[in-house]
């Protein structure tokens, strides 16, 4: 998997001040990220595969939409990735001490 860098992270404040900007840009170079802490992604809704339809990868690959997604998601972040099991809950209606 290659890691893509974006070209500009906006701080929070840049891209409220320059918001026009940011959307622009993110329909003539591609999405724009901001934030610091956590990053947030700005493209346009067009950009983003629709999940009846297969992926293609930049360079013409077809691919799950889970693997677009994390090959796309920006950089920087950590991913929690939950367990398969959900965990068990617990049962209000019985009485542990009777069993």
């Amino acid at each position: 998997m290659t890691a893509r860098k974006p070209k500009q992270v906006w701080s929070v404040e840049d891209a409220q001040a320059h918001l026009l900007e940011v959307l622009r840009l993110s329909e003539t170079e591609g999405p724009q990220y901001i934030g610091a802490d956590k990053t947030f992604v700005v493209s346009p809704v067009e950009a983003i595969p629709d999940q009846d339809e297969p992926v293609v990868s930049q360079d013409g690959e077809r691919m799950p939409l889970g693997k677009w997604l994390v090959e796309n998601m920006p950089r920087g972040t950590n991913l929690v990735i939950p367990d398969d099991e959900p965990p068990e809950d617990e049962n209000p209606w019985t009485d542990e001490d009777n069993g």
